[in-house]
């Protein structure tokens, strides 16, 4: 059942098939063709990646009206130390947003008081883990690396946010008066049907921003997974390069998207055997360090702590990529 699951229902090998199948008898497609591989690939993973989309940022979102900002502020307010960066980072996974969407939240729990340690926490983690991110991680590469993802974005989150705490650096934040996006915060009282009126609203805006990024990294995968050179790939993030983790960290940074767009790219990598820590790097480090975030937190944090920021979680992605790439052989 755990493995009908995993490759029918999430996997959706069913719908390759079928793709395959449509492609063979309606323009005779061939799979050895990379041009007809690429448009494979490219349906495929758009219509799965829209599927699943739709479907787990819904589920998620609904999950997410029972945890409104100020819900969350409150809940957060009675902790501390390594206890509040937990328990920040996993409030985190209920948010499905980019790291830009997350900032406005990360704004407001700062106005509001809570301690560095558990704001950054939530900074580091509300972008790169989530439900909806972890159950999609499943569907392409099955629930070892899902769960290793998942597990290795919370630690980080938390180390990060420790270590930031720890170092005091308060007196680094700036005052932040500027518009931010409003949330329903008064969620935390819907009944059953403006739940689902709040889940469908922001399910519509989350797949509206989303969906050009989805396109592009689908598009690029296809290019990855059949015009490039596995040869050439392996050469540049494969494991017989000491530099891989450290190129994919790097090359990540300026891409804006979320893991949604991420998938694709991924899953070319993967296909290419791109060891699985450099895969997790860049993934990583796409959807928690994008410029446009980075340009937005310059306008709340002083250059001092926007950058330490960066360089931890620079680090700790560099080190998690090669840690894996040692355990996961």
């Amino acid at each position: 059942m755990f493995d009908f699951i995993m490759q029918q229902i999430l996997g959706m090998q069913w719908l390759s098939k079928l793709i395959w199948q449509l492609l063979e008898r309606g323009f005779g497609a061939t799979q050895a063709s990379p041009l007809w591989g690429s448009v494979h690939f490219f349906l495929y993973d758009t219509i799965k990646i829209s599927i699943l989309l739709v479907s787990l940022i819904f589920m998620i979102t609904y999950i997410q009206s029972y945890f409104p900002p100020e819900k969350t502020k409150r809940i957060l307010t009675g902790f501390r130390g390594v206890k509040g960066a937990v328990i920040a980072a996993l409030l985190g996974t209920v948010t499905p947003f980019c790291s830009c969407s997350s900032i406005p939240i990360f704004i407001g729990f700062t106005r509001a008081g809570l301690p560095m340690g558990m704001t950054f926490s939530f900074l580091i983690s509300s972008p790169m883990v989530d439900l909806a991110s972890m159950l999609m991680l499943m569907s392409f590469f099955g629930s070892n690396f899902s769960v290793a993802y998942v597990v290795m974005g919370l630690v980080l989150a938390v180390a990060g946010g420790l270590l930031i705490d720890a170092m005091g650096m308060e007196r680094y934040l700036r005052q932040y008066n500027d518009p931010i996006r409003e949330f329903y915060s008064e969620s935390e009282y819907f009944n059953q049907k403006q739940r689902l009126n709040y889940a469908y609203n922001d399910t519509s805006i989350i797949v509206r921003n989303v969906f050009p990024y989805v396109l592009a990294g689908v598009g690029i995968g296809a290019f990855l997974h059949n015009w490039v050179p596995q040869e050439w790939i392996l050469s540049v993030l494969g494991s017989k390069n000491g530099f891989g983790v450290i190129l994919a960290t790097l090359i990540g940074v300026p891409i804006y998207a979320d893991i949604f767009g991420t998938l694709p790219i991924a899953e070319a990598l993967y296909l290419a055997n791109v060891p699985v820590g450099t895969i997790l790097a860049l993934m990583m480090s796409v959807t928690t360090l994008s410029m446009p975030s980075l340009i937005m937190l310059s306008k709340v944090l002083t250059k001092r702590l926007l950058f330490t920021f960066i360089g931890i979680v620079v680090a700790g992605i560099i080190f998690i990529g090669y840690a894996f790439n040692f355990l996961w052989r």
